[in-house]
């Protein structure tokens, strides 16, 4: 199924301990890129969370941003170093015999208010848990996000195959027309002769033919014709695969163009020339498209 590079997602978790948050959003990219941004503590589940957002694309420059609220009364802890605190004791004890003039006594207030005795640390986390949490608010965007792509994406191709139906429309007419190009030739060749010899002398009509064959032969467009029609019948397949298909959207484009301007060159014709500026127009409409398609 063809989708959209573009896209919004977002998907809630919620449990006893934590709501977690993450939104999903994308736009064109010629590969993969994905970028994780969520608190640091739980840098430990990012592979995790860019391989739950790989199950759902195969390109596009993607964000997913994590937000995580814990429901608990708090998600830090204090850590006691009670070997510090008994270094600091002793060495103060040791400072106080040294110097009897001084003065006080050493108590729990003061060694606790002392440096790195008691700190403020992240509570621990049950990591399998956690990535397991973060996930499946993931998942759950990224579900809201494809679905989003995939509506984009059916409006994408519906306009891609009506473009493609004009070309394949406009490229029967080229088909129809292409033989009178060198009948059109030859007489306005007989009439150039005509004037240039000023009617006093008879025109040789091996002559005419020669160089109207010599001209056929060069502005034969029927191999790039028949090429043209097959890149038609290709994008409409490619758009009926239920599989990416930007890039493989992307090469047929840049074909069709290559044979359009082929057309244009060889046929030396205006009629062929305006209906190539038809074809070209469309073509370029559908490179456009084909930017957004995964």
């Amino acid at each position: 199924m063809i989708k959209s590079m573009t896209g919004f997602g977002r998907g809630i978790y919620q449990d006893e301990l934590r709501t977690v948050t993450a939104d999903v959003k994308a736009v064109n990219h010629r590969y993969s890129d994905i970028t994780v941004k969520m608190p640091r503590r739980f840098a430990f589940a990012e592979e995790a969370v860019k391989a739950v957002v790989k199950e759902f694309t195969s390109r596009g420059k993607i964000e997913v941003l994590i937000n995580v609220v814990s429901s608990a009364a708090s998600d830090s802890d204090v850590r006691l170093d009670t070997a510090l605190a008994r270094r600091y004791y002793e060495r103060m004890i040791e400072l106080k015999e040294s110097i009897p003039e001084l003065s006080g006594t050493v108590d729990l207030r003061m060694i606790s208010s002392l440096p790195d005795v008691m700190t403020l640390v992240p509570a621990e986390e049950d990591e399998e848990l956690v990535q397991s949490e973060l996930t499946e608010a993931v998942r759950r965007a990224c579900e809201s996000f494809d679905s989003m792509r995939t509506l984009e994406g059916s409006k994408l191709i519906a306009d891609i195959l009506m473009r493609n139906d004009l070309i394949e429309k406009t490229t029967l007419e080229i088909e129809e027309y292409a033989p009178e190009v060198s009948r059109v030739y030859l007489e306005k060749m007989k009439e150039r002769m005509a004037e240039l010899l000023g009617g006093g002398a008879a025109v040789a009509e091996d002559r005419l033919l020669l160089e109207a064959a010599v001209f056929a032969d060069k502005s034969n467009i029927t191999e790039e014709l028949v090429r043209l029609r097959s890149h038609v019948s290709q994008l409409r397949k490619i758009a009926s695969a239920n599989e990416p298909a930007g890039k493989k959207l992307d090469f047929l484009v840049q074909e069709m163009n290559r044979e359009a301007n082929t057309i244009g060159s060889k046929a030396n014709d205006i009629n062929i020339t305006g209906k190539v500026l038809l074809l070209k127009a469309e073509i370029e409409k559908i490179r456009e498209q084909v930017q957004n398609i995964e």
